[in-house]
């Protein structure tokens, strides 16, 4: 499901902020080689210097340095960081040391292998489009790492349906748009699902007076922001929306809307509206 995001530069804007990019980094990016090479520890070492300038550190490379590494780089137990043992790790430290440097080589894939005029040749021919899947691969590692315990097992199937809708964005008329559309609320989407981000939540509403009628909502931190709101066995997930006043977000079917602590929320397709009050909640930050 992919909600409509008004001025996608703007939203890529607040990715490069918000998503793990520091606006500080002034280094620029060097012929670094391979990801996790040695060569590669050791230019990120040059950038972010582990030891205590006496010759005396963590072997580079090592576990120890890797974790020193994301204490120096702020990001250590930060939600979203992937596993140290694979190369999502190393692309995620290698946009945090150089900005930008993820598109220069290109996207997350081989584009000596790809198809011309496919989607995922598009996304080798722009940059923003190419940093966007470096940033995707990321997430979607991090978030294949809590969904080893899934039954069924549907995130790996469900990427394989979204590179498709990726592709089909040729039938847009505005082809790069749809593109980053599609990534920018993927990610956001697999950020909320699998808990990669500061959430704040759950929040209860009672709604039209029937304790059968309570909807469980918590918002998360993602770019655009999201909701997942919970109903019964049923879920949806919601993205903010431009409102004049008061709080929207807006999903497949379903729609809640709250303005000083009073909500309005629709389930369904042509569902009414109830009116609810938020009976209670659990504001703390994760």
């Amino acid at each position: 499901m992919i909600m409509k995001v008004r001025d996608h530069h703007l939203w890529f804007g607040f990715l490069v902020l918000v998503l793990g990019w520091p606006s500080h980094a002034t280094a620029s990016s060097p012929d670094t080689g391979p990801l996790c090479s040695a060569a590669w520890y050791n230019l990120v070492e040059q950038q972010v210097t582990t030891g205590d300038g006496q010759g005396h550190g963590p072997d580079v490379g090592s576990e120890e340095w890797k974790s020193v590494v994301e204490f120096r780089l702020g990001i250590r137990d930060t939600p979203g960081v992937p596993p140290r043992d694979g190369e999502a790790w190393c692309r995620y430290i290698d946009g945090l040391v150089w900005p930008g440097a993820g598109s220069a080589r290109g996207p997350s894939f081989d584009c000596g292998a790809v198809e011309v005029g496919s989607g995922a040749a598009r996304v080798c021919a722009d940059p923003e489009l190419a940093a966007l899947d470096h940033k995707l691969a990321e997430v979607y590692a991090a978030a294949l790492g809590k969904a080893n315990n899934e039954h069924p097992p549907v995130l790996r199937a469900e990427q394989r349906g979204w590179i498709k809708g990726r592709d089909d964005c040729w039938k847009s008329d505005d082809q790069d748009a749809c593109m980053r559309e599609a990534y920018v609320t993927r990610i956001a989407e697999l950020q909320a699902r699998y808990r990669l981000v500061p959430f704040i939540g759950p929040v209860f509403y009672a709604c039209e007076g029937n304790p059968a009628h309570e909807v469980v909502a918590t918002t998360f931190r993602t770019e655009p922001p999201t909701l997942i709101a919970e109903y019964g066995d049923r879920v949806s997930l919601m993205f903010l929306q431009p409102s004049a006043s008061g709080t929207k977000y807006q999903g497949g079917n379903e729609t809640l809307w709250e303005h000083q602590g009073e909500a309005r929320i629709a389930w369904g397709y042509g569902a009414p509206e109830w009116q609810c009050e938020k009976k209670s909640a659990d504001t703390g930050s994760r």
